[in-house]
Formats: structure tokens, sequence, C-alpha cells
């Protein structure tokens, strides 16, 4: 069993080393080859252990579609002896593939309903993958897998790879101690030995300042909102009005349901107000960062919703005043700002070189399927979607629309978080625009890596002055700079301890 078609770069045959002897976080920048360092410890690890296995776990059935194809151009192992295990596969035919297989890709999930169902043992498994290994948080699927490998196999070694750990110590120690980490590998963009290997990025941030009419409407929604903000102060909440968040009115409706059994009166109204403030929360946010169609539909939605919160709001006269004055907007043609910006960048991109390939991240699905609608109603631009599971789209559907936008069959992919985690678009992308932001420095990291694997390429960031949009940008900054000060501190460091706080 060898490697074939590519020649290990320095950096990756070190890092390969210290994952053959030690359980080893690898982290590294998007594009220097996170998997192809899994597959030459893949290798060794099976020259080893004759007749051993070798299982990698990645988060989505694309993502195992790539990863198995990588193993089967890259090594010479028997492709009747690489499989890929899903949900799709029935139990009984995943049993007989992982017994099968010298090398096994995997979603967590999967794997961790066959161990408990006691369909497969890990005994034989001499080295585990993980992938997105950011995402081993306490009871996730890979945490359970990994301790049931360190628990059952007889030659255990784990492999976690990631561009991005997470944006304090005590996420990336989450990491370490759930995956029963020894070593640490991490290169950043300054690192003296990969960085021939990266691709110029050209960051850009496009500030837009609201229409007066969709300004107008927010204002009036926000005073709203702050009015009833106010009112907490009759339950003891002393917070200043405007640094209450989601997360502050969630932990208020876990101490108002204590309240209710405790039979304290207030406690009805503080559920029914904190309820309405996320609502109103959420439609403000929709129309700051997405589309006044999607704010439109997400109040609609609220007038079928039987609960008490809802039944109250719509009576509120203000609500339905929105509705009017929104469909009246989307009636004349007024609409988000950034939506025509955006329709401005990919047309000059495309004029620029009309076989540009061009991403579009987006957190929501209606603004998935808007943007799309809308793009392709527009000369040279050919739009394709590319959306999760849970959204009723078929893994073959997704792996086919990926194909598509690599063939050059499209030349815009719009996604939602699915399209922002490991994927690796043949070709490479020129431009990514940032339709609205993230608060994490994992996704905006994530999605930052789509461009510049292959060539250099620019990224757009799109913030509505004024708005979360802004919020978001510079929250998932600052924990980006914090994360990298951790990274640095530790990369002197290459062995660990585990449960070090």
């Amino acid at each position: 069993m060898n490697i074939k078609n590519f020649i290990p770069r320095d950096y990756q045959e070190s890092i390969k080393n210290t994952c053959l002897n030690n359980n080893t976080l690898v982290i590294l920048p998007t594009g220097l080859g996170k998997t192809k360092i899994a597959l030459l410890t893949s290798i060794e690890r099976l020259k080893s252990f004759q007749d051993s296995k070798i299982l990698f776990l990645t988060p989505t059935k694309p993502l195992a579609s790539q990863i198995y194809s990588e193993f089967i151009d890259y090594t010479d192992v028997d492709k009747e002896k690489i499989s890929m295990l899903t949900g799709k596969n029935k139990p009984e035919e995943r049993i007989v593939l992982f017994d099968n297989s010298s090398i096994v890709i995997a979603t967590p999930q999967t794997i961790q309903k066959d161990i408990e169902n006691n369909r497969i043992s890990l005994e034989n498994v001499s080295l585990l993958c993980i992938d997105e290994a950011h995402r081993s948080r306490q009871k996730f699927a890979n945490t359970i897998v990994a301790k049931n490998f360190i628990e059952n196999s007889k030659n255990k070694r784990i492999i976690a790879l990631t561009a991005s750990p997470g944006g304090n110590r005590e996420k990336i120690n989450d990491i370490i101690n759930n995956l029963f980490i020894e070593s640490v590998e991490i290169r950043t963009e300054d690192s003296e030995d990969v960085s021939e290997y990266i691709q110029k990025k050209e960051n850009e941030w496009i500030t837009i300042e609201f229409s007066g009419a969709i300004k107008g409407l927010h204002n009036e929604i926000k005073k709203v909102y702050d009015n009833k903000v106010l009112e907490l102060k009759k339950f003891g909440i002393y917070k200043p009005t405007n640094l209450i968040t989601k997360k502050d009115l969630l932990g208020l409706q876990i101490r108002f349901r204590d309240w209710i059994r405790e039979n304290n009166p207030l406690a009805y109204r503080g559920i029914v107000l904190t309820s309405q403030l996320i609502k109103i929360d959420y439609a403000l946010e929709l129309l700051e960062t997405q589309t006044l169609k999607s704010a439109l539909k997400f109040l609609e939605k609220i007038k079928d919703d039987p609960s008490k919160s809802a039944k109250s709001l719509i009576k509120e006269h203000w609500f339905e005043d929105c509705l009017k004055k929104i469909n009246k907007m989307m009636d004349e043609g007024i609409e988000n700002p950034k939506i025509n910006k955006m329709i401005d960048i990919i047309k000059a991109q495309l004029e620029i070189n009309k076989d540009s390939k061009i991403m579009i991240f987006v957190n929501f699905r209606n603004t998935v399927d808007e943007i799309t609608e809308r793009l392709n109603k527009i000369q040279d631009i050919r739009a394709i979607k590319l959306v999760g599971q849970k959204d009723g789209v078929s893994q073959k559907t997704q792996i086919s629309s990926i194909k598509k936008f690599e063939d050059g069959v499209f030349n815009v992919l719009v996604g939602t978080s699915i399209s922002e985690e490991g994927l690796n678009i043949s070709g490479g992308s020129d431009l990514a625009i940032f339709y609205d932001n993230v608060s994490t420095s994992i996704r905006r990291i994530q999605r930052s890596g789509r461009v510049g694997r292959i060539k250099a390429g620019r990224i757009i960031f799109l913030m509505n002055k004024d708005t979360r949009d802004i919020a978001y940008y510079w929250k998932s900054k600052k924990e980006e700079g914090k994360m990298r000060n951790i990274l640095n501190n530790m990369k002197e460091k290459k062995f660990i301890q585990r449960n070090l706080k």
C-alpha cells in the first residue's frame, strides 16, 4: 500500500511523523492539504498493522464523497477495500461494508448508531481520523466514537483535523480532551514551511446605506422591541436594555419556567414577553441582513403560530401596519440594498473573466432560494444552490450541484453553511461574497477557505451600515485574532497535556 499521484510537501511529512507517534490535533490553513496528511498516516498505519482498518469521520455526505475520491485517486489501496458509509446505507449493508473494508469513510452519526446497536466493533481500527474536529463538543458523535475507539481499539491512534479549532482556549481544550489529543501540530499563514503554498486573498469590505423606506420600517419595529425590553425591568432585570441579547432572553425563559413551578404569578407574562422579543428580534435580523421577502415570510408565519405570545403579538397595531408597508415596498421594487450591490459585483467579475467561479455565502435557506432565482434572470449568470439535507436535498443532488459548478455548467454557487466546511472545488473559486456575516471565527475562516485554494482570489464582505451585519463581522474578527494568539502561544509546544485549563 502506497501513496500515488502526489509528492508530499516537507511540512506534510513532518506532521505525519508526529501523527504516527501521538494522538495529534492538526491545525492547518485551508488549502494546505490536511487530508493528504491523513492519507500519508493511514498508509503507514496499514503497513504497520496488517489487516487493520482506517476509520475517517467527516460531518457531511458531500465531504465524505470527496475524501472517498481522494483515497482512490492518491493511494493504491484496492478500490474494493475503500467504502463510504452514511445513513443512506441500510444497517445490514453497513455491517458487510465495514467488515470487508480497509478504509472506511463515514459520517460520525452513522458510526455512533452502529456502535450503540452493536453492529460494528472498533477493535481492529488502527487509526481514527476526525475531519472538521472543531465539531467535537461534549456528547457530539465525534466525541462518543472517539471514546469508544480509545476503550476498544487494540492499536489506537487519533488524528483530528481543522482549520479553525475555536475562538478561545476553553473551546480548544474541549477538542483536546474530548479527542484524547497528546500533540498539536500548528501552521499559520506566516509559518516558514507553508508560506510558499499560501495563495493571496484580497479582502474587501463594502458598507451600504439602507434605503429610507426600509430604515424607517426598521426604526418602527425597533421602537416596539425597545419598549418591550423596558418591561423586563418589572421582573428585576437591570442589565442595560441595549445590551440584552437573544442568549439573555433564552436564559430568562428558563428562569420564568422555574417561576411557574414556584407558582409565581409573574411567570406567565414573562414567558410571553420574552417569546415576543425573540420573534421581533428575529424579524429585525431578517430586515437588516437578508431580504424584505424573508422578513415578510417570517411575519406571516407568526400569524399561523398558535402560541399565546404570537396571538397577542399580531393583535398589536404595528404588526399589520408592517405587513402592509413591506408589501408596498416590494411592489415598488424596493429591496435590501445588498442585493443590487451583489449583482453589480458579480457582473463586474464576469466582465473581467467570463470563466470566473463565484461563491455566495448566506445564512438562511429562504434567502438562498431568492438570490438564486434573482441571479438566474440575469444574462450570463448561471446560479445553482447548495443546501443541506435537512432542507430536503439528497446527497446525490448536493454532489451533482458541486460537480456542475466545478465543470462550469453554473458559474455561481449560492450556499448555506454546508458550502462552508471543507469543500474542495476543483479549479478553485475566484470570488467569494459574504452576503451576510457570521459571528464566529470558525465559520468565517471556513467561508474564506473556499477562495484561494489553488490561485489568488477575492473575498467581499457586504454589510448594511449600523446593523448586526457589522457587529457579527467584528465579533468574528476579534475572535479570530484571539484564536491566532492562542495558537501562536501553543506553536512551540508540540506536546500538550490533556485536562490542562
